[in-house]
């Protein structure tokens, strides 16, 4: 299989490519490419790949417009940490889309979604049901939490997900903390909770903290690229968000 891999982010498209060869040892990366006009100018010149793994938002604009410029016959994967352009990903020929950071397993689904479907592309490549794919993806799709029950003392509260300042680990206790600064503990672990919050609105800045988009109150350079941020209400230890992540993290930010 010849893959062609569209991301802007050179570690991203680096793990990308080793998931990619633990699946298949002779699965073959044509090309990493960075941008819509790099792609666009790749596309027209070489044959069309096996499979192409595509970022939704690269270094000079969304990928959507590389559809716009030439025609995409290949199948494609969308890789995005934003499920809000899922369904125009599969309007543009889409086999899948995965949500950042990309898990081994969910890429081999999507592989194996491939496998099925090859034939089909193979023949028609315009054919894909693509009703029947969104079909299939809102019946499993996960609905995001709209508030949590806490303990507060001797009583039980409701606090609506937009009151969430942040969710972080101290002392192995996973605490609640709303936008007024109240604190509640809460039994499940992060990696379920970050998998019910919407991505939209929460992001997992490390492996002790989720944090709420409203909570960032200041944003600071910090050493090799990475990023220092100070919460509101203020957090009482450092944050510092890892030079993998912080481009994904301003990306969040900036939507």
């Amino acid at each position: 299989m010849n893959v062609l891999i569209i991301e802007d982010e050179n570690l991203a498209a680096e793990k990308l490519e080793q998931m990619l060869k633990k699946y298949d040892s002779k699965l073959h990366v044509l090309a990493n490419l960075t941008s819509v006009q790099e792609t666009v100018d790749w596309l027209r010149e070489k044959p069309s790949p096996d499979l192409i793994m595509m970022d939704i938002r690269i270094d000079d604009g969304l990928c959507f417009e590389i559809f716009q410029q030439v025609e995409v016959s290949s199948p494609v994967i969308f890789t995005t940490a934003y499920d809000q352009y899922a369904i125009k990903a599969f309007e543009v020929h889409s086999i899948d889309y995965l949500l950042k950071p990309i898990q081994y397993e969910k890429l081999v689904q999507s592989l194996e979604k491939l496998k099925r479907l090859q034939s089909g592309f193979q023949r028609e490549p315009k054919e894909l049901k693509v009703d029947q794919i969104l079909s299939a993806i809102q019946e499993n799709k996960t609905a995001y939490k709209s508030r949590f029950l806490v303990k507060a003392g001797t009583k039980i509260k409701s606090i609506k997900t937009e009151q969430i300042a942040y969710i972080y680990t101290e002392r192995k206790l996973n605490l609640l903390v709303t936008d007024k600064g109240d604190k509640y503990p809460l039994d499940q672990s992060l990696d379920d909770l970050i998998q019910v919050l919407d991505p939209q609105l929460f992001f997992r800045a490390n492996r002790q903290l989720i944090l709420h988009i409203d909570a960032v109150s200041e944003i600071h350079p910090y050493f090799k690229g990475r990023v220092k941020l100070k919460l509101s209400p203020d957090l009482d230890s450092e944050i510092i968000i890892s030079s993998e992540k912080t481009p994904l993290f301003k990306s969040w930010l900036d939507q």
